[in-house]
């Protein structure tokens, strides 16, 4: 884990990156903006996580870094020692955390719940969608640090989801009123959805979706396809973080269109 730290004290903001290794983005959004960094009205801190992950091209080495909050730092497993320090690392801090996806070329925001940081923030930063994941965070990075804004930046992989992600945490902070930038306000009705339960995916060598994240979806209506099985919509619902290689054993997630962030 690498931590960089700009301005003189002790942070109370925190820029993390890579929790998985598979999401080069939030790395190379952090190195860009620390490359050509801005004025900071106080001190913030940039994490690029999981490095031996990175360097392996792979999720993880031994275990979902963002399901194993709090960690163990005794532990004999990499992932839950980097855990115990992250929780370390980001105590008292309002977060700013950079992912990437195989299910959205766009960027939208999931927080633990719609809080007036919340509000604050997202309208400032260019998101299509929140998504409120209260009730559904055991062991995920908003169980340990509440005062966090995740961002799914696009495409794994893609150079759009690293410009992305430089560009947000450019928004970040300007939204917080720690630099001189612009903070305009981009969307004046952000979409909010509630996470709800996942899409079961069984074992199958070919995978596909017929339906696009946020978009409604009515019951009765095919979803996706395991091989020749087709998974059908018990109820009516919005897909959230929806792709057919995304997850080893499921599609996705059912959302419920919650209302609008003014």
């Amino acid at each position: 884990m690498r931590v960089v730290q700009l301005g003189d004290g002790e942070p109370s903001i925190a820029v993390v990156g890579s929790i998985h290794g598979d999401e080069p983005c939030g790395r190379d959004g952090i190195e860009a903006v620390l490359s050509d960094p801005p004025a900071l009205s106080q001190p913030v801190k940039f994490i690029v996580v999981n490095e031996a992950a990175l360097a392996e091209g792979e999720r993880y080495l031994e275990t979902d870094l963002n399901r194993v909050f709090p960690g163990d730092a005794e532990s004999d497993v990499h992932e839950m020692r980097l855990a115990a320090a992250l929780t370390e690392e980001l105590r008292g801090c309002t977060v700013l955390s950079l992912h990437s996806t195989q299910s959205y070329d766009g960027m939208f925001a999931l927080v633990d719940d719609v809080t007036q940081l919340a509000r604050d923030v997202c309208p400032k930063l260019s998101v299509d969608a929140v998504v409120r994941t209260k009730g559904a965070n055991e062991g995920r990075l908003f169980s340990v640090a509440p005062s966090t804004i995740e961002i799914e930046c696009g495409y794994q992989g893609s150079p759009e989801a690293a410009a992305n992600a430089e560009r947000v945490i450019r928004e970040f902070l300007a939204a917080l009123g720690v630099t001189d930038e612009a903070a305009p306000v981009r969307n004046e009705s952000l979409p909010v959805f509630q996470l709800g339960g996942p899409i079961p995916k069984d074992p199958a060598t070919e995978y596909e979706v017929f339906v696009r994240n946020f978009e409604p979806v009515a019951a009765g209506d095919p979803v996706a396809a395991a091989d020749d099985e087709t998974v059908y919509a018990e109820e009516a619902f919005h897909p959230v973080l929806l792709s057919a290689e995304g997850y080893e054993d499921v599609f996705g997630y059912m959302g419920t269109h919650v209302g609008t962030l003014e």
